[in-house]
């Protein structure tokens, strides 16, 4: 039986879904459901039973015409919440679920040498750099990996040139680990999904803590974005899928070699924060998926031993911060959280953005009302017609403000007065294991802008996030965490009371209760969470630019193409409403033909757009409700943060997977917090995320 740990709020849903909310969702009739636990108390931190039963949802005739706009997303109806036979439980995942696959290639250009060991006297630690993964590389910078090694799990041996030949110490210890044992940590530094280079040279920086741990840190490189050159002048492919099939076949490589290995690989955990974020969850997610197969044998990725039994790409667990991910209705999140509550730049009243942010939303509310999503307690969500703004009612509605609610108590709860307000934005997590050679420094170990995540400073202005801008409209740059590097921002004001703090909040209207006697608070609506903390920062079209210029146009180009729309709903949109949008004088007719014409391109393996886009989708892989759930091994465990106020995607991202991944029957537990007041960054309630993230893997374990 898994468990879920979530932070919710008040507790809004209603305790009979099915009486409260038939008559006014009119258009999905829900079956009786049963509550089987308590509803939880404001703020509180709770542990749920998975639920594995078998929901129907039946769909009246209108519903299920509507599915009409949403099969090119991949979505298979409102499909039940149990899980795969053919995925493991396991957290040690050491062979597929699925066909083997093809070597391809001369396999010992992949075997992990054990005679070429380098060893840091200083901090205890045997590496290789430059250890290639996959035989017939496309991208020689990018595909090889450093790999790091506590010193106490190898009895070496010098070679006499430098170098020392290794033999695993099974009594060997580090941390609470045995080096038969040790799980392995891969770091995912690819903000707006950005190619991670290799490391080409070795530096200890980032990594004591993870060694010192018992962690096996295997820091691979990874295609990005962008097509490229080798420094022969050869190019490569880059965008999806690539640079999960490199990670994969990273993954691949350390369990063909797995004798050579402290652990032998069994237990693998990513960690990635933004693009890297949503990159660790796609490892998550698409465990022995055969949709890659193509790819990994493409580049020589051990997809069998010598014996021939399949080799396994699942991982154990999956940590993401700000993950950006969901792209198949990103767009339309956005305009329903957070584009709906905005009123000037490309969602001003009179300009056909404005529309076509209304019409996007209302797509989000139908992909909703269709998916199937449940909360903890198995009863399926759907959003309403009316309330605040566009389908801002309902049952899902109450679970985005519950969870909004959980997220100020927990800050309540979690910081001392006075309290000074400040935020980080991050686009890179920073996590060490690189070199500078390879166009980024080893870094530190990640974490947010003070140790504490918490009180004394750490915290943003509640005003907006440091990464918005108080139009909800900018423009240029590269979205999504597209440049490396940090910003930092700070309210001067120090509130000496929470009193003063929630005051402030409620500076124009007020839209939080406090109670004093116990500390809680309690918020009126989203909208005015959104308004007051979480504005929009990009313009209509987040993810899928108009004039293709986000970072995730550029992850669906092709070798024709460097950057193309993907969005299928917004393409639909343009083509069916065209004619109220052409009402409107700043209308573009272009932008009709120019979406339809790029959902019909290819990548170099012949792959449409669409399908790319499902492989780049953990929710098409673990959520019910997609055609791809059962396909592939899920990672038995899962953490997710995000900082609540970041403007760079909707709550709902994150919210929808914890939900997914709370509902299926492969997934063990899934630890899902908010952290108030924090943004784009690698958010924690308190403490640092590199000690959070050691934590987690040692209780997993």
């Amino acid at each position: 039986m898994g468990t879920v740990s979530f932070s919710f709020g008040a507790a809004r849903r209603t305790v009979d879904w099915h009486k409260s909310q038939a008559d006014s969702h009119k258009n999905v009739p829900l079956p009786d459901h049963t509550w089987r636990d308590a509803i939880p108390t404001k703020g509180a931190t709770m542990t749920l039973s998975s639920r594995h039963n078998h929901t129907n949802l039946n769909l009246s005739r209108r519903s299920f015409l509507m599915t009409g706009g949403l099969a090119a997303l991949g979505l298979a109806g409102c499909s039940s919440s149990t899980g795969s036979t053919s995925a493991s439980t396991s957290s040690s995942q050491t062979s597929a679920s699925t066909t083997a696959g093809t070597n391809n290639g001369d396999m010992s250009t992949i075997v992990i040498n054990d005679a070429a060991w380098s060893y840091d006297t200083d901090n205890d630690v045997y590496y290789q750099i430059g250890v290639q993964y996959c035989t017939t590389p496309a991208a020689t910078d990018y595909e090889s990996m450093g790999i790091y090694v506590p010193g106490s799990y190898f009895t070496g041996t010098a070679n006499g040139d430098g170098t020392y030949t290794c033999k695993v110490n099974e009594s060997g210890t580090a941390g609470s680990f045995t080096a038969s044992s040790a799980p392995v940590v891969i770091p995912v530094n690819t903000a707006g999904y950005a190619a991670q280079p290799a490391p080409t040279s070795y530096s200890a920086d980032g990594l004591t803590s993870y060694l010192s741990a018992g962690l096996v840190y295997v820091y691979p490189g990874c295609r990005g974005r962008n097509n490229g050159e080798n420094s022969d002048g050869t190019s490569f492919a880059g965008g999806a899928p690539w640079g999960v099939t490199d990670l994969k076949a990273a993954v691949r490589c350390l369990r063909y070699s797995s004798p050579a290995i402290p652990g032998g690989a069994k237990k693998v955990f990513t960690f990635g924060h933004s693009g890297g974020g949503a990159q660790s969850s796609l490892m998550g997610a698409t465990g022995d998926s055969e949709l890659y197969y193509p790819y990994l044998e493409s580049i020589g990725a051990a997809m069998t031993d010598d014996s021939g039994s399949a080799i396994s790409d699942a991982v154990t667990g999956s940590m993401c911060w700000c993950p950006i991910t969901a792209l198949d209705e990103a767009d339309e999140a956005y305009e329903w959280m957070m584009g709906q509550f905005a009123t000037s730049g490309t969602r001003a009243d009179g300009t056909w953005t404005k529309v076509f942010s209304g019409d996007l939303a209302e797509s989000f509310a139908t992909w909703i009302n269709e998916v199937g999503l449940v909360d903890a307690q198995g009863n399926v969500l759907g959003l309403n017609e009316g309330g605040e703004g566009t389908y801002a009612s309902g049952s899902y509605y109450d679970q985005v403000v519950s969870v909004i609610e959980g997220s100020l108590n927990n800050f309540l709860t979690d910081t001392t007065f006075p309290y000074t307000p400040s935020s980080t934005t991050m686009a890179d997590g920073g996590f060490g294991g690189g070199s500078s050679s390879g166009g980024r420094s080893g870094g530190s170990a990640p974490s947010d802008s003070s140790s504490s995540g918490a009180p004394s400073g750490s915290m943003p202005s509640a005003s907006a996030p440091s990464d918005s801008s108080s139009s909800g409209a900018p423009s240029g740059g590269m979205p999504s965490g597209g440049m490396m590097g940090s910003s930092s921002s700070t309210d001067s004001t120090t509130y000496e009371t929470v009193e003063d703090y929630i005051a402030s909040l409620n500076s124009d209207t007020e839209w939080v209760s406090y109670d004093s006697s116990t500390n809680t608070a309690t918020i009126t609506s989203m909208g005015a969470f959104v308004t007051h903390c979480k504005s929009a920062s990009k313009d209509v079209g987040a993810f899928d630019s108009l004039e293709r210029s986000q970072a995730e146009n550029y992850l669906f180009g092709n070798s024709e193409s460097d950057a193309l729309h993907f969005d299928a709903t917004m393409s639909k949109l343009l083509t069916d409403n065209q004619s109220s949008y052409a009402a409107c004088s700043d209308f573009d007719s272009s932008y009709v033909d120019a979406y339809k014409g790029d959902m019909s391109n290819t990548d170099d393996l012949g792959t449409l757009t669409a399908d790319r886009q499902k492989m780049y989708n953990p929710m098409y892989f673990v959520c019910a409700g997609y055609e791809g759930f059962g396909s592939a091994t899920p990672a038995a465990h899962w953490r997710i943060r995000t900082g609540i106020d970041q403007g760079d995607t909707s709550l709902t991202t994150e919210m929808n997977l914890a939900l997914a991944l709370e509902a299926n029957s492969n997934v063990q537990d899934v630890d899902f917090e908010t952290v108030w007041g924090l943004g784009h960054t690698t958010a924690e309630r308190t403490g640092d995320a590199a000690t959070n993230f050691i934590s987690w893997v040692e209780s997993c374990c």
